[in-house]
């Protein structure tokens, strides 16, 4: 299975680029033509609690430094291979020490609140705009680079909002935040009057969460998410570590969302002694810009094109 997969993929590959070959020395580094993009392409089976394991190598990836590169996650079952670019994560890798087998352990995470791409003792990034090949076509071909606006924090609140009504759950807002959502940008949906009641021994704080998906039937938090667009990390993390210990529910997810640049600076605060000892440093995602916008395009894509196809079935 997992060769019929990568067989799959490197065909899909060869179509697109017929220049592909493989790098000496490795049985998974790819390169298309003379040094324009290397492919780093790993396979995992989905394990218990929708994990799919990988592990890394550290010699592997020295040889994507100072290359366009893309790390590629397979998995069965997969509908989209998950295209990461290497220089994303670069700085992270390079500065942490592999296991003793001289691999990074990564796991990716499948999920409706987003795919996550977790890094063992450095933490968890969603990567839900990763499933498109239009990440290493940007890498060849730069006049293509995708030119993202320069979203405010309630644009990007908005786009959270939206891609949470799109899968159908509630969203709650901040009050003194819902005339300020911008729907220029996307189909308006309407915010959630009330938090469910059992949020009410906490309302006080979790009101104040930038963004919160619910789930309609059930009342369950799925996602709770911080935009930190000019206010520091660690308030945002206080306020997730809040949510984390009110909500009690283990499928929830928490997030903070903020530009690319803070990266390094989420993982450094997320790894405090504070965080670590309530555990939220094991769960908290960050979710850059660049990725909420295209998981917003890409699933407002694919529900237009739903609705297009049952318009169909319907005449």
């Amino acid at each position: 299975m997992p060769r019929d997969i990568k067989i799959a993929f490197l065909e899909d590959l060869r179509k697109r680029y017929p220049s592909v070959k493989k790098l000496q020395g490795s049985q998974s580094l790819y390169e298309i033509g003379n040094g324009v993009a290397r492919i780093y392409i790993r396979y995992s089976k989905v394990h218990s609690r929708n994990q799919a394991f990988f592990g890394l190598r550290k010699e592997d990836l020295k040889k994507l430094e100072g290359h366009p590169s893309i790390l590629c996650f397979l998995w069965d079952g997969q509908s989209h291979p998950l295209l990461i670019p290497f220089s994303e994560y670069e700085e992270i890798f390079s500065s942490e020490a592999p296991a003793k087998d001289g691999q990074y352990k990564v796991m990716i995470y499948p999920q409706d609140s987003g795919t996550e791409f977790y890094i063992a003792k450095v933490g968890r990034f969603n990567v839900e705009g990763y499933f498109d090949w239009q990440h290493l076509e940007n890498l060849i071909d730069s006049s293509q680079l995708l030119r993202m606006p320069d979203f405010s924090h309630n644009q990007i609140q908005t786009l959270l909002g939206s891609i949470g009504a799109t899968k159908r759950y509630g969203i709650w807002i901040p009050q003194k935040d819902r005339l300020k959502l911008d729907w220029s940008i996307t189909n308006p949906f309407s915010p959630l009057e009330l938090l469910p009641y059992k949020f009410e021994a906490a309302e006080r704080i979790l009101q104040e969460i930038d963004v919160i998906w619910v789930n309609k039937a059930s009342s369950e938090p799925i996602a709770f998410f911080e935009v930190e667009y000019s206010t520091p990390i660690y308030s945002g993390l206080l306020r997730l570590n809040d949510a984390y210990l009110i909500a009690n529910n283990a499928n929830s997810r928490f997030m903070v969302v903020s530009n690319d640049q803070r990266k390094e600076l989420f993982v450094r605060q997320l790894n405090r002694p504070t965080f670590q000892t309530s555990r939220l440093s094991e769960i908290c995602t960050f979710l850059d810009y660049k990725s909420v916008y295209i998981w917003h395009s890409n699933i407002s894509k694919n529900s237009a094109e739903k609705s297009g196809e049952n318009a169909n079935e319907d005449s």
